[in-house]
């Protein structure tokens, strides 16, 4: 049988300790999410509505399927910074007359939607996603472009936003505009790349300069009806395609765009009937504790999971520190790699090689669920070739083409990140838990290197550090990689997708594959040099 068998005791003080740490630390993500979703605050929101707007989530609520989700992308950006969490501008994928796609909308109450760093590294992100998964991408545009203040960093990167729109368009891939406001300076161009642009009258603004820098310029007096109104660009410049009256109505046209565009999925479609997990979902906030030393067996997060919580182990009894195997998602085949006891062995090295292949032969996504500290150390395993068998599975990985899904449960250290698709390996997507953790190795770990060579370099020097010096070192070395590897810190470098509610995770998998299939799926059969 390949029906799982979980053996979680809910009932257990582990269980319950676990999972009063994982809501804590749901709460602390929550509350920054929070952050997000108020954009510029009360005033400016109460200000922004005085005008008869909408705020960017409405409109994007707009524009959404009656009652279809939306899996919001890099929702923490920025955090830590000193701009806005989110990057002041809000993004994600949801479904729009039957056609999932990929809308990004500036939020306007944020500094009049300007774009700061954070803005321009998330809609660059947004726009890879939508090109490797052949997502038409809707931007709701009220921007005054760059944010002044930080032009030397947004303003010669920030030209890849129009070179991906031409390139989308290039590939067959819709792009649309829909302009609620002022679309200025370098934002003007967005409408004007777009294959699709709807204007609002007597609402959208759209100039390569405003007012005030066309009379510094040239002399000339204009207000901004004349310069760049919706109704001149509809009627006299032909830069609108559509003249929306209200907010409403441009949410109307740009569905009727998206509905005429017969755009459809080219991947396989999932199995129409199929069974929930066997186990509550509820119960995935107990497994992962605070002590992330102690191992996790992942069937238990699979069968919590997976459809009918069905899970066809391949190689069950070799390399039992990755569990490999078949499963569907939502109807949607998978194969998934999940860290068992933490330790990369040769064994689990060359089991995951030979998996990615099999999965790449019969194009079958691969989802890898991080919980590793590495790949294995010591002379014995240099002697067993650990190093030529990590490389195998890196390379498998690197070169696999069928679409990658990381999720970020616990720990994902080392080169055991890269085994296992981390960020630098270009997975479609990528979630965290809010207990996980991402560094080059666990904090005592780096701490006792840190202090190690630091003592044997001032030794050598014939200048010894003190006991006390040493253990200030430590605390510091431990205290900075603690706050550096939190899922916060990550995601606010846009590290991940987004760090989820454990409890979603079958949602959020299923909404990204089903966005997977919108490209085709498809494996390969080339792949690097194996050093054997």
């Amino acid at each position: 049988m390949t029906i799982l068998k979980s053996n979680v005791d809910t009932g257990a003080e582990e269980f319950r300790a676990a999972r009063e740490v994982m809501l804590t630390r749901w709460d602390e993500i929550a509350a920054e999410h929070a952050k997000a979703l108020e954009g510029g605050g009360e005033a400016k929101l109460a200000r922004h509505r005085s005008r008869g707007k909408l705020t960017a989530r409405e409109r994007i609520d707009s524009i959404l399927d009656v009652g279809s989700p939306f899996l919001e992308v890099g929702a923490l950006a920025g955090w830590g910074s000193d701009f806005h969490v989110g990057g002041s501008v809000i993004a994600g994928i949801g479904t729009v007359s039957g056609v999932e796609c990929l809308l990004v909308a500036n939020d306007p109450t944020i500094r009049g939607g300007t774009s700061n760093p954070w803005t321009l590294r998330k809609t660059l992100h947004c726009n890879h996603i939508a090109e490797r998964n052949n997502l038409p991408v809707i931007s709701l545009v009220e921007s005054g472009g760059a944010d002044l203040q930080t032009q030397k960093e947004v303003f010669i990167p920030g030209g890849q936003i129009f070179r991906d729109l031409t390139r989308l368009s290039k590939k067959g891939i819709p792009t649309i505009a829909v302009v609620y406001g002022n679309s200025t300076a370098g934002g003007a161009y967005i409408p004007g790349m777009s294959d699709h642009t709807v204007l609002i009258d007597g609402q959208s603004k759209v100039f390569l300069a405003g007012p005030p820098l066309v009379k510094a310029a040239t002399g000339e007096i204009a207000d901004d009806e004349t310069l760049g109104g919706a109704g001149l660009h509809a009627r006299e410049s032909g830069l609108g395609d559509y003249l929306a009256a209200d907010e409403l109505d441009a949410a109307r046209i740009a569905r009727g765009i998206v509905r005429r565009l017969g755009h459809s999925k080219q991947g396989p479609a999932p199995r129409p009937a199929f069974d929930e997990p066997l186990y509550d979902p509820e119960e995935l906030l107990g497994i992962v504790g605070e002590d992330l030393k102690v191992p996790v067996d992942p069937r238990d997060v699979i069968a919590r999971v997976v459809d009918g919580s069905d899970f066809d182990e391949f190689k069950p009894l070799y390399g039992s520190s990755l569990v490999t195997g078949w499963a569907e998602i939502h109807g949607y085949p998978v194969g998934i790699l999940a860290n068992a006891r933490g330790i990369l062995f040769s064994e689990e090295a060359q089991k995951a090689t030979q998996f990615i292949e099999l999965a790449n032969r019969y194009d079958r996504p691969l989802i890898f669920m991080h919980n590793t500290t590495g790949y294995m150390v010591g002379s014995e395993y240099e002697r067993g070739g650990m190093i030529k068998h990590g490389s195998m599975m890196i390379n498998a990985v690197a070169n696999s083409e069928v679409p990658h899904i990381s999720l970020i449960t616990a720990a994902s250290y080392g080169a055991g990140n890269y085994g296992m698709c981390g960020r630098a390996f270009d997975p479609r997507f990528l979630f965290t838990w809010p207990s996980a953790k991402c560094a080059v190795m666990g904090s005592e770990q780096l701490a006792d290197v840190v202090t190690t060579v630091a003592s044997g370099a001032a030794a050598s020097r014939g200048t010894p550090i003190s006991e006390s010096d040493l253990a200030a070192m430590r605390d510091f070395a431990v205290a900075q990689v603690e706050e550096q590897s939190t899922p916060l810190f990550l995601s606010g470098l846009l590290y991940d997708d987004g760090v989820i509610d454990p409890r979603d995770t079958r949602a959020v998998l299923a909404l990204s594959l089903s966005a997977i299939h919108t490209a085709p799926v498809e494996g390969t059969d080339s792949f690097g040099v194996f050093r054997m």
